[in-house]
C-alpha cells in the first residue's frame, strides 16, 4: 500500500509545467504571497493515497507574521505537490525554510514501520525512456495507462529526522527509486524556523552515482500513519537558484 502511495506521489508530481522564474531564481513555492485561509496557489494540489483514510491537513496560515503552509498530521498521510520542468544543471541550488513543532519518537528511516517524518521535501526527476530496460518499459506503459504520464526515474526526499546524523543518505523503505537525505536531526532546532540550502545536482550524484535528469516535480509531506503519531510543521517559500560563481 505504501509502495503504491509512493509511486502515486511520484507520478502525479511528474506532469510537466513551467514554474515562475526570474533571471536569478525559479520560485517554486511562494506561500508568503497568499492570504491566510486562501486555497493552495496553482499549480499546487493535494495528493491523497488509496487505502490511507486519514489525511494530513494542509492550510495557508499566518505564522510569525508571514503566510506559510501549515501541516497537521494525526495518524495520517497525504501530501501537497506541484509539477516542475527544471534543469538541475542550470538551477542546482534549492532553498527553503521550515519549522516543526515536534519530532516523531518512533521514526526509523529505512523501516516501513517507522517511515514517518514531521517534515519532508520531495523532488522527482524525469526518466529517459531511451535507457529503459524491458521491465522499466512495461512499468512506464502501465503508468501511462493509469495516470497518463511516465513515472519519474527517481526521487530525493529531504527529511527532518529524529536521530540520524545530518547528511545521512537512506534508501526509502517502500521504493528503491527514492533516496532520503537527512538535513535536520535532533531537538536543537525544534520550534524554530530553519533556512535550508542544498545542491540538488550534487545530492543526486551522491545518492545515485550518476548525473541527474530534469526535475519533474516537488512535493511537501508531513505524515504519521506508520507510527500512529502526531506532528505539526510549517513550510515557507521554496526557490531554485543558479550555482554561485
Amino acid at each position: 500500500m505504501r509502495r503504491a502511495a509512493a509511486v502515486t506521489l511520484a507520478v502525479l508530481v511528474s506532469i510537466h509545467a513551467l514554474p515562475s522564474a526570474t533571471a536569478e531564481a525559479v520560485l517554486a513555492g511562494s506561500f508568503s504571497a497568499e492570504a491566510p485561509g486562501a486555497p493552495l496557489p496553482a499549480p499546487w494540489q493535494p495528493l491523497f493515497f488509496g487505502k490511507i483514510p486519514r489525511h494530513t491537513h494542509y492550510e495557508l496560515v499566518s505564522h510569525d507574521g508571514v503566510t506559510v503552509l501549515e501541516a497537521r498530521a494525526e495518524r495520517s498521510a497525504s501530501a501537497v505537490a506541484r509539477p516542475l520542468d527544471l534543469d538541475p544543471k542550470l538551477y542546482p541550488v534549492l532553498r527553503w525554510r521550515w519549522k516543526v513543532a515536534n519530532l516523531i519518537e518512533k521514526s526509523a528511516p529505512g523501516r516501513k514501520s517507522g517511515d514517518d517524518y514531521p517534515a519532508r521535501l520531495y523532488i522527482t526527476f524525469r526518466r529517459d525512456p531511451r535507457g529503459a530496460g524491458v521491465l522499466d518499459r512495461a512499468w512506464s506503459a502501465m503508468a501511462r495507462a493509469v495516470y497518463g504520464v511516465d513515472p519519474p526515474l527517481a526521487g530525493i526526499s529531504y527529511i527532518w529526522e529524529r536521530a540520524l546524523p545530518t547528511g545521512s543518505i537512506v534508501p526509502n523503505a517502500y521504493t528503491d527509486r527514492v533516496r532520503m537525505i537527512v538535513v535536520e536531526s535532533g531537538r536543537d532546532e525544534v520550534g524554530r524556523w530553519v533556512t535550508e540550502e542544498r545542491n540538488v545536482y550534487e545530492d543526486y550524484r551522491r545518492a545515485f552515482g550518476v548525473d541527474p535528469p530534469m526535475i519533474s516535480g516537488l512535493a511537501l509531506m508531513t505524515d504519521t500513519d506508520d507510527t500512529g503519531s502526531s506532528a505539526t510543521a510549517w513550510y515557507g517559500d521554496i526557490s531554485f537558484h543558479p550555482a554561485e560563481p
